[in-house]
C-alpha cells in the first residue's frame, strides 16, 4: 500500500484543488495523496497499454480494406447468421 505523508496532500491539493476537495458544491474525487499518486499511476499503465496497442496496430499489415464491399459482406454474414439462429430455435 502507498502511503505519503499529510503534507503531501496540501502539496496536491494547491496543485490541483478538485482532486482532494472536489469541485465547488460536490465531494472530493480523491481523498488522500495516495489515492491520488495510484489514480495517476493507473492513468499512465492504461496509455503505455494504448500506445502498445498503437504500435503494434501500426506495424501490422492491413488484413481487409474495410470499404463498402466489405461492410456489405459482413452484413450478409450477420443475417446469415441471425437466421440459422431463429430457425435453430424453432426446432
Amino acid at each position: 500500500m502507498l502511503a505519503l505523508h499529510p503534507e503531501h496532500d496540501e502539496r496536491i491539493a494547491s496543485r490541483d484543488p478538485q482532486v482532494l476537495r472536489g469541485p465547488a458544491g460536490k465531494r472530493p474525487r480523491l481523498s488522500s495523496s495516495s489515492e491520488y499518486i495510484r489514480e495517476l499511476i493507473r492513468k499512465d499503465q492504461d496509455r503505455q497499454r494504448l500506445r502498445g496497442l498503437l504500435l503494434k496496430g501500426a506495424v501490422s499489415s492491413p488484413a481487409v480494406t474495410a470499404d463498402a464491399d466489405y461492410f456489405g459482406r459482413l452484413r450478409d454474414r450477420v443475417g446469415e447468421a441471425a437466421s440459422g439462429e431463429l430457425e435453430s430455435l424453432d426446432d
